[in-house]
């Protein structure tokens, strides 16, 4: 199952803020790293991990449906790379 985002505000909800309050948090922070993304800015959060923006080239590829050739147009996408601590937190190490 995974974490939602009315899951996250339902939790900051519980630290004492208004339901209004939570929404508008965890909107706003969203939508500053969406910002940040959309201009190439890399987004660093202590303890938790990198989100950053990568350039891939034009290559070819294939429908695996139909197994027809076509080419992939260069895009952008977001990687994330999670910090030491947070691996450590995962594999029960810290």
């Amino acid at each position: 199952m995974a974490l939602t985002k009315s899951d996250i505000v339902a939790r900051i909800h519980e630290l004492g803020f208004t339901k209004k309050k939570s929404v508008d948090i965890i909107e706003t922070l969203l939508e500053i790293i969406k910002s940040s993304l959309q201009t190439s800015e890399d987004v660093l959060i202590s303890g938790f991990g990198k989100f950053c923006v990568k350039n891939k080239k034009q290559r070819r590829g294939r429908n695996p449906a139909t197994g027809e050739d076509l080419l992939l147009r260069e895009r952008r996408v977001v990687t994330f790379k999670c910090s030491g601590k947070l691996r450590k937190k995962i594999n029960g190490l810290g």
